[in-house]
């Protein structure tokens, strides 16, 4: 796969991301999914495939723990684009004996306890989305942080055995706005509040002027640390 992928991301190098999207959805259907968490890169890609009506599944993780401005902005993405976004939940009963035995707010206490709390809230329910999927697309950008600055276009996720997709990972923030207001992309009111990168509303912040587009998460951890495990590095 190493090789496949090297191939794939000199064959795609100069391509544009809607170039990148509408090769993968031709090449893999059926077997291609995008999860969404609803930021502003991601509105980005829901628009590509929803506009281009691209066969490419589209799915999102509720963690139970949203902002309120998340479930109005999944609503209004739906309904502006017509289409489906499936909802995958974490399993209860994990859950319970998870807070049962943390307590509801286990993540501030120390880094083992926040990745669990992630690992069930969100590790495990994109496990089974991506059940039978080949591709999996993101909205990662090399920008965004530390532990995102190597990632490349097109990767192998060797932990989930599948080929991860970067359309915009070579992408500024700045092009991310200019692109978002030119085709008028529903985003986060929380955007305009100072929260550049919305997650869980317990583990994000708002972010003062100058600082990193991710500070505001889990904002008590090192940089280093400030992933859910999704995007885990191999």
């Amino acid at each position: 796969m190493e090789e496949k992928v090297a191939a794939l991301n000199q064959q795609f190098l100069n391509a544009s991301p809607e170039e990148l999207l509408a090769w993968f959805g031709s090449a893999y259907p059926g077997e291609i999914a995008f999860s969404t968490s609803m930021g502003a890169e991601d509105q980005v890609i829901t628009h590509m495939i929803g506009s281009a009506k691209l066969p490419v599944r589209i799915f999102t993780l509720d963690t139970g723990r949203l902002f309120q401005e998340t479930y109005d902005l999944l609503d209004i993405t739906r309904k502006k684009y017509g289409i489906d976004i499936d909802v995958w939940f974490p399993e209860a009963s994990s859950v319970e004996g998870m807070v049962n035995k943390f307590g509801i707010n286990l993540f501030y206490d120390n880094f083992e306890n926040r990745r669990l709390c992630c690992h069930i809230r969100k590790k495990e329910p994109l496990t089974r989305a991506l059940a039978g999927m080949k591709v999996w697309v993101t909205g990662m950008r090399q920008e965004q942080s530390v532990t995102r600055s190597t990632n490349n276009m097109i990767e192998w996720d060797a932990q989930l055995r599948i080929m991860k997709v970067n359309p915009l990972i070579y992408w500024e923030e700045e092009s991310v706005w200019s692109y978002i207001r030119e085709q008028r992309i529903p985003v986060n009111e929380l955007h305009q509040k100072g929260y550049p990168s919305i997650g869980c509303q317990p583990c994000t912040r708002q972010v003062k002027p100058g600082e990193d587009v991710r500070s505001g998460r889990w904002w008590w951890e090192l940089p280093e640390f400030k992933e859910c495990g999704l995007h885990k590095k191999d």
